[in-house]
């Protein structure tokens, strides 16, 4: 598509399917399950040195900050390992989160050709390893309540996929060498097992009893609504609860929540009108309506949008009018979720000029978001969570420099790797938070 932009950086986390999940944190509440309250998991490695090297030194005030960061609800990564090795971490999760009678939000993240080959690379082998990794984490999750991401990036970096409705594709990509196409089809870097994957996964996830199952529809600076409904249709979304958007990124959670509107309301009216496709959808990238006479232009990311900006970049009347018309007697049904977990201060944009900007690469100056809450306000949207980690590493960022292995933006330090434990970014994610944190 002309208008995608580099995806949202996913990263590898500490709680990945291999880790021992075996403790509640201090702070978790325990009790009955209250389907309104999100599991706490153990803090990401490497925060507890960071809090404790703090208090060392006096700064008690930042040290409960980063402590409230890693105390809030958040979710849980799983992202390699063996069937069995994955069923098990999963009970292991499952059981904590009844100890604490809270619902646990779960990433499963590990597609074939998992991000394009980029910094989060990796995943299953193939569509036959994959599709028995997923019914095996399927199979741990028993019949307790879970909410599941599946595979961030999933949709938004499609292996040379070509999109019907433009033509554009994001995503070439070969297979590793010694891969044998003929003796195993299913090791395809492909659109077909791409899809074939999803849909089993939201088959294998949705019939358990309890579980909300999520796809990918990237975020309101990257696909169009129409590109998102056709990809999320395509991969089964039907099935399943609905979809996400933001995960690991900075957009605003007020421009998030119209485009999660729009993106349902277009599965809606494509699936019901025949004829119909995405390209008949409006979208962020041109809000021409009746308010405005038609005179649209694309709405800008760096402002929140309403129906009653004065800005006409920010304004959102015009697409909401056309969508009224299309929706007559038509009701949206897929829901979604909004991560939070970075969005506090909006999304980044650089004071210098880079070879790539890399703005979803660990920006400076970004702070938590809203807390995680099932109180939206919105009908479609169930829920406003913290998917990405807040406090690991997007990846060893260095602003598209050549030769460069270090992040100008963060002094000219080597960033940690993809899930590694940032302090400087945990501390100024805590610090400017937005609401403010209150340890």
């Amino acid at each position: 598509m002309s208008h995608l932009r580099r995806r949202s950086a996913v990263v590898l986390t500490a709680a990945a399917a291999l880790a021992a999940v075996t403790a509640l944190p201090a702070s978790a509440a325990t009790g009955p399950f209250d389907a309104n309250r999100l599991y706490v998991p153990p803090a990401p490695p490497g925060s507890a040195a960071q809090i404790a090297a703090l208090k060392a030194a006096g700064n008690t005030q930042d040290a409960a900050l980063v402590a409230k960061e890693t105390k809030t609800a958040q979710a849980v990564w799983f992202t390699s390992g063996t069937p069995d090795q994955v069923r098990k971490a999963v009970r292991r999760t499952m059981h904590d989160a009844k100890k604490q009678g809270a619902v646990p939000t779960l990433v499963i993240y590990n597609l074939p050709y998992r991000d394009c080959g980029q910094y989060s690379s990796g995943g299953a082998a193939d569509t036959k390893a994959y599709n028995a990794w997923v019914d095996a984490f399927a199979d741990g999750l028993a019949s307790h309540r879970a909410d599941i991401i599946l595979e961030p990036d999933g949709l938004g970096l499609i292996p040379n996929y070509t999109s019907p409705l433009d033509g554009s594709s994001n995503c070439t990509i070969a297979p590793p060498p010694g891969v044998d196409l003929n003796a195993d089809p299913g090791a395809a870097p492909s659109a077909a097992n791409r899809f074939e994957q999803l849909n089993h996964a939201v088959k294998a996830l949705a019939k358990k009893s309890g579980t909300r199952v999520y796809l990918d529809a990237t975020h309101t600076a990257w696909q169009n609504v129409g590109e998102s409904a056709d990809r999320l249709v395509k991969a089964g979304v039907q099935k399943a609860a609905g979809f996400f958007v933001n995960v690991s990124n900075y957009q605003w959670t007020q421009n998030l929540t119209q485009y999660g509107d729009w993106v349902s309301q277009c599965i809606a009216y494509t699936t019901t009108v025949p004829g119909k496709t995405g390209n008949d959808c409006p979208n962020q990238y041109w809000n021409g309506g009746p308010s405005n006479g038609y005179n649209g232009v694309a709405l800008d990311n760096f402002g929140v949008w309403s129906d009653t900006a004065t800005n006409p970049a920010l304004n959102t009347l015009g697409i909401n009018e056309r969508y009224a018309s299309m929706m007559a007697g038509i009701t949206p049904k897929a829901h979604f979720v909004i991560d939070t977990s970075r969005n506090g201060q909006g999304p980044w944009a650089p004071t210098a000029t880079y070879p790539d900007k890399q703005d979803w690469c660990n920006p400076p100056g970004r702070g938590l978001g809203e807390r995680p809450t099932r109180n939206t306000g919105d009908p479609l949207l169930d829920a406003k969570l913290w998917i990405k980690t807040p406090g690991q590493s997007d990846g060893q960022c260095n602003r598209g420099i050549a030769g460069s292995t270090t992040d100008p933006e963060w002094g000219g330090i080597t960033d940690p790797a993809a899930g590694g434990w940032f302090p400087q970014q945990a501390l100024q994610l805590a610090q400017l938070a937005v609401p403010p944190l209150q340890p």
